[in-house]
């Protein structure tokens, strides 16, 4: 067996998907994996993948023209997904899944249809890790909150299981365009960057100013003040339910959320 050892990012992944088939090793004679085995069996050869945009774009395009934009969104959404692993159960590797996906729908007359196929297990692997992806994205667009920094920045905090900044950041520029804002994933590091009129880019938060951070306009403060006040007053007290309130709001959204920070 050949294993493919990629970087855990969508590029990483493409990057591999492309080596791994330009190899020519046999579909059914390679693996691909972002996650290096603590123990290296005898008989398998491990091919360390190294992150190109090019090789990666050409799959992207490919997969984009021969799958369509809804099924590429799907195994992006699925590349993007937290890695899980359990005592109980061992989980198929999202790269290795992605990639015999993806063998599967550019063999198929119409592979836009490919998510499907849920009796294949990497077909099922993928709708699988897609969908939790595309959950958490769906729940953040409607928890997140932006607050006005004292240089009249727009900023959001955001602490997710999955890698749903581009997702966020693409949804937000098409509905702030002429705003300046940040998304500040604090979980993985990284920012969603949205200058005024332009597109947005993504970037290493690691060396971040958080104290700056902090720092919010006098609007802001009283805006927040006067949304708690109003939460608080439509409140009923005899109809507070917690056990509730935290199923619809997960508990882990909540350090994010004014109404429940104040």
């Amino acid at each position: 067996m050949y294993v493919f050892v990629c970087e855990n990012s969508i590029d990483g992944i493409f990057t591999g998907v492309y080596d791994a088939w330009a190899s020519k090793y046999g579909h059914k004679n390679i693996r691909l994996t972002v996650c290096p085995p603590d123990t290296y069996t005898l008989f398998d050869e491990y091919i360390t993948v190294s992150t190109d945009y090019e090789r990666s774009g050409k799959v992207a395009r490919t997969l984009l023209q021969r799958l369509g934009e809804e099924t590429y969104a799907e195994l992006c959404q699925a590349a993007s997904a937290l890695e899980e692993s359990s005592k109980r159960k061992k989980y198929m590797d999202k790269a290795d899944a992605l990639y015999h996906t993806i063998v599967l729908a550019l063999s198929l007359k119409d592979g836009s249809k490919v998510l499907n196929y849920l009796g294949d297990p990497f077909v099922n692997r993928v709708f699988e890790l897609s969908r939790s992806t595309g959950n958490e994205a769906h729940h953040l667009l409607g928890f997140l909150r932006f607050q006005e920094l004292e240089n009249g920045l727009l900023f959001a905090r955001i602490h997710p299981k999955n890698y749903v900044l581009p997702f966020l950041g693409e949804h937000f520029a098409d509905r702030l365009p002429q705003e300046n804002f940040i998304i500040y994933d604090k979980a993985h590091s990284q920012a969603a960057l949205h200058p005024k009129g332009k597109g947005f880019f993504l970037t290493d938060a690691s060396s971040l100013n958080e104290e700056m951070l902090n720092r919010f306009s006098p609007e802001e403060l009283e805006y927040q003040k006067l949304w708690c006040r109003f939460f608080d007053s439509i409140a009923i007290e005899a109809r507070i339910n917690p056990k509730l309130q935290n199923q619809n709001i997960p508990i882990r959204f909540q350090k994010d959320v004014i109404e429940f920070t104040k």
